[in-house]
């Protein structure tokens, strides 16, 4: 399975044309190490509310570039809320990040 849905990335750049997606790309690989950051402090803060909105945030983020697996476990860290957040679960989330960085920068540079 791709770390990139094939079809949402088609969509995505049909709608919006492959100059703007590389532009959305770079917004969104900026901008993802600050929500994963946001989700540790919150969880180590215990800070509920802030917590689901950083999950939020990366879930949208990522089913816009179709990186389901990223999306998936955001939602569920969404839903679960603090008590679904192991280590082992935002541990995992990084480690999908890692996998849609390296997905991400492939599907720009190949553009």
């Amino acid at each position: 399975m791709s770390v990139i849905d094939p079809a949402a990335w088609a969509e995505l750049e049909q709608t919006a044309g492959a100059d703007f997606v590389g532009e959305l790309v770079q917004t969104f690989l900026e901008e993802g190490p600050v929500m994963l950051q946001a989700l540790r402090d919150s969880h180590a803060a215990g800070h509920a509310d802030d917590f689901r909105r950083a999950a939020h945030s990366l879930k949208s983020n990522s089913l816009t570039f179709g990186a389901l697996g990223l999306a998936a476990q955001a939602r569920a860290l969404e839903q679960g809320g603090l008590a679904a957040a192991t280590q082992a679960a935002l541990d995992e989330l990084h480690d999908l990040w890692q996998d849609v960085v390296v997905a991400l920068q492939e599907r720009i540079s190949n553009g």
